[in-house]
């Protein structure tokens, strides 16, 4: 992958929508230029789950303005990354087509935990690197990370369902502030931090630091009115919990450091960031310069550098799942080379690579059971946490390892293009032609692609010296004929 002069990372999250564009210089990033627009869009999820109209419109109006600065940076410099909101809303899929087509450029929804290895990267990437084990918290609009970690280096990563604006909207519905709802608040955030307890607790990490908006608001007040003499202190957030009751209103509220589009989002904030104080065991939590944007930008660098996570993934999932290696790298070979010709003329970097990772975990679901392996296989890379991979390209991995072997009567039910029929194609017929899983001498082919007719040319008498493989192309053949694609192999 070429490296790109300048980079830009658009995060869309359950509050805020922002945009940060970096320059690289000798492998270091410059912040040049940000954007940001409250759009809660976390405000816009009915109890259906389904983000309405205003909701919509506010995000999609941004995202045309995000656009405009982006416009004339090739797709590869930039990455658009979807949090929580969009990863619970059921119409995501939907409204994604219009955002993508506002930005100009393709939106990623990642999980949780991917939210959370990206968050601490962008934090830790502005830190001293020493040895200090840190716990980092992200208060964001619908979701809350946790990450423990040492220098660039994540431990532990989680993502609890509690947010800002989910929170404010959910007890504080109407702004006010009484024992009673801010109880039912911090009660339900402590009930979800429980789960993370023991593990994030006091004892396992010497500084906190708090990421993203609600930790710097919180910061401001508690030292431009006097309640902390530096950071968010436990004491501080006492006297400011008392001075909460007192205005009994967040309209009412007149302290320095709170700005006004920060204040319906206010409460709920508080309420987590209390909670977490308590369950927890904090005591001082310093603000950070870094966040999910900035993780993005220093993860999309890292790609150029041949330093991506989604390949380190990738080998350990090799080793954990014990994937014969010398098989994976046969059928990723041979699919490659078949792809390479299924999609003559077209740009396949991006997708060469997803083949070459999909091939080298095609097998993992064997340490499941061998029998229906490829469905193994599709439901952990479907499901299991992946770092560095988004949810769409693990949606794509797991289709192609369904596809790779067995019948076809599956795909109509699938979304596809056409360059993921050419994937499938090149899969199945490398799987098929290193069936015997041995170093033999694949012979010379030169495929074709053209909508739904494939041409595979083989040398002259191949067939008739490997009969088994001949049958096996021929059953192939009829079932692609079941689907409408014609593969047709002859001899040269």
């Amino acid at each position: 992958m070429q490296q790109q002069p300048i980079l830009a990372a658009v995060d869309l999250g359950s509050n805020s929508f922002r945009l940060q564009v970096a320059r690289v210089e000798n492998d270091q990033l410059y912040m040049l230029d940000s954007l940001r627009e409250p759009v809660r869009l976390a405000a816009g999820l009915g109890a259906d789950r389904r983000l309405d109209k205003e909701a919509q419109q506010r995000a999609l109006a941004c995202l045309e303005r995000f656009g405009e600065r982006l416009r004339g940076l090739p797709r590869e410099a930039v990455r658009a990354v979807g949090t929580n909101s969009l990863r619970v809303a059921k119409n995501a899929a939907e409204f994604l087509k219009q955002a993508e087509a506002a930005l100009g450029f393709p939106i990623e929804v990642i999980a949780g935990r991917e939210e959370a290895r990206l968050i601490y990267l962008g934090v830790a990437h502005g830190l001293p690197q020493q040895g200090t084990t840190r716990m980092v918290m992200d208060i964001g609009g619908g979701s809350t990370e946790f990450i423990i970690g040492q220098g660039l280096e994540p431990l532990k990563l989680e993502s609890l369902f509690m947010g800002c604006v989910s929170y404010s909207q959910r007890y504080f519905p109407d702004g006010k502030f009484t024992k009673a709802n801010l109880k039912q608040a911090e009660l339900a955030a402590r009930s979800e931090l429980q789960t993370i307890r023991f593990e994030f607790s006091r004892d396992h990490w010497e500084q906190a630091l708090g990421s993203s908006g609600t930790a710097r608001v919180l910061c401001d007040i508690l030292e431009l009115n006097g309640y902390s003499d530096g950071g968010i202190t436990r004491s501080g957030l006492e006297q400011l919990r008392s001075d909460l009751f007192k205005a009994g209103d967040v309209g009412q509220l007149d302290l320095q450091g709170l700005k006004p589009d920060r204040i319906p989002v206010l409460p709920g904030g508080f309420a987590i960031m209390y909670a977490a104080f308590c369950e927890l065991g904090i005591e001082q939590m310093q603000p950070a310069l870094g966040a999910l944007r900035e993780g993005v930008l220093y993860d999309l660098l890292g790609r150029f550098h041949r330093n991506d996570m989604r390949e380190v993934t990738v080998r350990q999932f090799m080793r954990r799942y014990h994937v014969d290696a010398h098989q994976a790298e046969r059928v990723a070979q041979l699919a490659e080379q078949l792809a390479c010709q299924f999609l003559e003329g077209q740009p396949v970097e991006a997708e060469l690579q997803l083949l070459n990772w999909v091939a080298r975990l095609h097998e993992i679901g064997i340490s499941v059971a061998h029998s229906g392996y490829h469905k193994h296989s599709a439901y952990i890379l479907k499901n299991a946490d992946m770092p560095g991979f988004s949810k769409k390209e693990q949606d794509r991995l797991s289709m192609l390892a369904l596809l790779h072997r067995g019948r076809l009567n599956k795909i109509g039910s699938l979304s596809y293009t056409a360059e993921d029929l050419a994937l499938v194609m090149a899969l199945r017929l490398a799987a098929l032609f290193c069936r015997n899983r041995g170093d033999i001498n694949i012979p010379a082919m030169q495929g074709r692609f053209s909508g739904t007719k494939f041409h595979l040319v083989l040398p002259e008498g191949w067939l008739s010296q490997n009969p088994l493989t001949d049958t096996a192309l021929q059953d192939e053949a009829k079932q692609w004929k079941e689907q409408g694609v014609s593969i047709q192999v002859l001899e040269d």
